[in-house]
């Protein structure tokens, strides 16, 4: 492949990426119903499960064995027992309770020290970065809509044997 298909294979990824993007509601503007679940995918295409596991293995990323152990991703060092095992989840909600909970957990559970995935705004006093300072306006989600259902599509896949 030469430089210059590398180059518009890139570009043509990034623009669909950013036209898939642009199609994703806005993180103020989903619709959670009274228990926190949200029916619509939201980005209106399935999740990719295994980019979800890379999602919620990745430090940099979900960082989900941060807090969360999954027996499927057992060669991912120091997983958390903070919050739930991860194991057989699928059979305990579904895929619309999923998405609600990785996108805001305080939308099911109020008191849960899970981060909202998917909010960028409604934050006490945000930092910016590690300036110190309080960050100003409205901040990026900490996953993009299209990561959010990769995650839950991942979720999906997390049944007891």
């Amino acid at each position: 492949m030469t430089h210059l298909t590398r180059l518009l294979a890139g570009v043509a990824l990034s623009l669909s990426t950013t036209a898939h993007a642009a199609d994703a509601p806005a993180p103020s503007d989903v619709t959670y119903d009274e228990y926190g679940a949200v029916d619509a995918s939201l980005t209106g295409e399935p999740g990719d499960p295994a980019e979800g596991a890379k999602i919620l293995a990745d430090r940099s990323l979900g960082n989900c064995v941060t807090c969360h152990q999954v027996s499927d991703l057992a060669d991912v060092p120091f997983q958390g027992e903070v919050g739930p095992a991860l194991d057989g989840v699928a059979d305990r909600w579904t895929e619309a309770d999923l998405r609600g909970i990785v996108a805001n957990a305080k939308q099911t559970f109020p008191g849960t020290i899970m981060p909202a995935f998917y909010k960028s705004d409604g934050y006490i006093r945000p930092g910016d970065a590690f300036t110190g300072a309080a960050a100003e306006g409205p901040l990026d989600p900490l996953l993009s809509a299209q990561q959010i259902e990769d995650v839950v599509a991942y979720l999906m896949t997390l049944k007891e044997s």
